[in-house]
């Protein structure tokens, strides 16, 4: 196999596109690409020209002569994914090539170029703005209420999984192009309202995600020692909301209950060797925390069984790889059953999981260093304790017969849920903005709201991967620049000096791209003195001395900003 992608896949495509000869599936036309796991190079149809290698933006793809040993996995995943047929035989694409949509065409139509305000600042949003600033003159203006850009890649991202984190390359890019702004540290909705942006953007495009966890409605549940797993991945991650988030590690066992990508990330920080840690951009205080920590296992449970398994077949090798995991006798058989009634022709994914499952160690064994184990078919029923939590109570599914597991740290990761969003309505129900197309509507009236749109999980609800958000906010800008095409949006009051002077008149302490400069700046010289990527800022007023420190004057710096984008 002359190519092999490997596990930091973020399903971003550009190696689709990229490839001449169509080798690399699910694309983005096919029904499989928007819940897929990651994106598989066909060994028999590469060519070896190298250019999805070239247009990887997280270093995912590699030769087959240059895996390294713990990548050797992922040369049988790739090669499963297609089915079997003669040799020399080629597999015949889907389509004759893989498809790419035209850039939205957007012709000035009035006084001022489309402007167009997005909402946040990760991986949806730089997407969108990236298909905005193809056309010459679109301006865009990037709102976000932290200091720091990228959204989850920044604060969701294990710190041990860096290779991720370098999808903020790309980002770096399109935030250097002509026509972008940023806007960091304000919020819309407490600092600016939707009428607001509306003034000075043709556009207010959200995408400000779904960063709340969905509530696991228990009896126990805000006890001390409970708590969600996206916290505990915002608290070593730095994310300043989460800095003085109450970890306690001092006992001996965690209970994580859900088992997708989340979960296992967590169960792996809490059990990893913090000197592997060391040299990452883990939070300092978080790596203090896992120095002195007691626990010895992290249990994770799932109310259904091995074959349901929600976490993705790139992580479960990863977390195999660096981790030591386990399942009980009980769990053993569950996995041979599975195993057992899976069809020869069922899902090949399904089958490579359940096949890792079979061979995990037993746990019963003494445990003699902090592990991992999985357990299944169990459904939570409440949280006990006499002032905090010291043990979760279940009972087995499908049944009342009781089960107890006792922690002293009990994490929920059953999922993420949007947060309503200031002037839009909201589906609480899918935890999205109602939309058609990106296009938000009433759903009141049917009507749409007048300059409003959406794109990532805010539009489309918690599903797919990083790489995902570019073909969705793809399409919410098609939708956008034929509204923009056909007259339906409204001409801004004024241009770029306009806006500028709006959003610092509402907060003064606005950074724009040279106060990120800083600080990003300032987390790299600190991190390069420890042998490390970063070491993150983790406190908003800190972040702002910074920028304090390389500027005096922060509003002729955004007008000097818009000046330049005229």
């Amino acid at each position: 196999m002359p190519h092999v992608i490997t596990q930091a896949c973020c399903n971003d495509a550009s190696c689709v596109f990229a490839c001449p000869v169509n080798c690399i599936h699910p694309t983005p036309d096919e029904p499989g690409f928007a819940t897929s796991e990651m994106l598989y190079i066909d060994p028999d149809a590469c060519v070896d020209c190298g250019a999805c290698v070239r247009a990887c933006p997280v270093d995912a793809i590699v030769p087959h002569t240059k895996v390294a040993a713990e990548q050797l996995p992922f040369v049988e995943i790739n090669r499963a994914f297609y089915p079997e047929r003669p040799a020399g035989v080629k597999l015949p694409p889907t389509s004759k090539l893989a498809p790419i949509l035209p850039a939205a065409e957007v012709p000035q139509r009035g006084r001022y170029p489309l402007t167009v305000a997005i909402v946040g600042s990760g991986p949806a949003a730089m997407y969108a703005a990236d298909e905005l600033l193809t056309q010459p003159g679109v301006l865009v203006n990037m709102f976000e209420k932290l200091p720091t850009p990228y959204g989850l890649v920044r604060a969701g991202v294990a710190p041990d999984h860096q290779r991720t984190k370098l999808a903020t390359r790309l980002f770096d890019e399109i935030s250097r192009r002509r026509g972008f702004q940023f806007f960091l540290n304000v919020e819309v909705g407490k600092h600016l309202r939707h009428a607001d942006l509306l003034q000075y953007h043709h556009a207010v495009l959200y995408a400000s995600g779904a960063m709340h966890d969905r509530r696991l409605e228990i009896d126990g549940m805000g006890l001390p020692g409970t708590g969600t797993a996206t916290e505990v991945v915002g608290w070593y991650n730095g994310h300043p909301e989460f800095a003085d988030l109450p970890v306690d590690l001092s006992h001996q066992r965690v209970v994580i209950v859900g088992n997708g990508n989340v979960a296992l990330d967590v169960a792996r920080i809490l059990t990893s060797d913090p000197d592997r840690l060391a040299d990452t951009d883990i939070a300092d205080y978080a790596l203090a925390a896992l120095r002195d920590s007691g626990v010895q296992e992290v249990v994770i449970v799932a109310r259904r069984g091995p074959a349901a398994s929600a976490f993705t077949l790139p992580e479960l090798v990863g977390l195999t790889q660096v981790a030591e995991v386990v399942l009980d006798t009980e769990d053993h058989a569950r996995v041979r059953s599975d195993l057992a009634a899976l069809p020869a022709d069922g899902d090949h994914l399904t089958r490579q999981k359940l096949e890792i499952l079979a061979k995990l160690g037993d746990a019963s064994a003494p445990i003699t260093r902090p592990r991992i184990r999985f357990a299944y078919g169990l459904t939570p029923e409440r949280i006990s304790g006499d002032g905090r939590c010291t043990a979760v109570e279940f009972t087995v599914t499908g049944s009342d017969q009781p089960r107890r597991i006792e922690a002293g740290l009990v994490l929920t990761s059953i999922g993420y849920h949007g947060t309503p969003i200031a002037d839009l309505p909201f589906d609480d129900a899918a935890g999205i903005v109602p939309n058609d197309g990106g296009r938000v509507i009433d759903p009141a009236t049917g009507q749409r709201v007048a300059g409003a749109y959406v794109s990532g999980w805010i539009k489309r609800g918690t599903n797919g991967f990083i790489g995902s958000n570019k073909s969705d906010s793809l399409k919410t800008i098609q939708t956008l620049a034929a509204d923009y095409n056909a007259g339906l949006l409204a001409e801004p009051v004024g241009g770029p000096r306009s806006a500028a002077r709006m959003v610092h008149a509402h907060q003064p302490d606005v950074i724009d791209a040279a106060g990120w400069k800083a600080i990003n700046e300032a987390e790299i010289a600190a991190g390069a003195a420890q042998g490390r990527p970063r070491v993150k800022f983790t406190r908003v007023p800190d972040m702002l001395d910074v920028v304090t420190d390389h500027s005096d004057v922060p509003l002729l710096q955004n007008l000097l900003g818009a000046l330049r984008r005229r």
